[in-house]
């Protein structure tokens, strides 16, 4: 059965539905320069079954498009673009010049 990834923008998340069935999410909270993921769930059922990539990719993808640095806070998506190197250049860089 093929995932269908959904941005359920009204509860903030992007959805991974397979047929009727809401098989995993992955939350993100969004302003005008930045997209935060904190947390990614997928059902035990569907697990190891690419629902988490799939999520992470269609997340990262909609970043990039809408010209968004990433702070991926959530351990999954974090590692996700650890071993996906072609969106390392989306992850967010404090540019803070302040000094103790």
């Amino acid at each position: 059965m093929t995932v269908t990834i959904r941005d359920a923008e009204g509860a903030g998340r992007f959805e991974a539905w397979l047929g009727n069935t809401l098989a995993g999410f992955a939350e993100y909270l969004r302003s005008e320069e930045l997209v935060v993921y904190p947390h990614t769930v997928v059902e035990p059922a569907y697990e190891g079954q690419g629902i988490g990539g799939a999520l992470a990719r269609a997340a990262l993808d909609d970043a990039r498009e809408r010209g968004l640095a990433v702070l991926a806070t959530c351990p999954f998506i974090k590692a996700w673009m650890s071993r996906h190197p072609e969106y390392l250049d989306l992850a967010y860089e404090n540019r803070s010049r302040v000094t103790d």
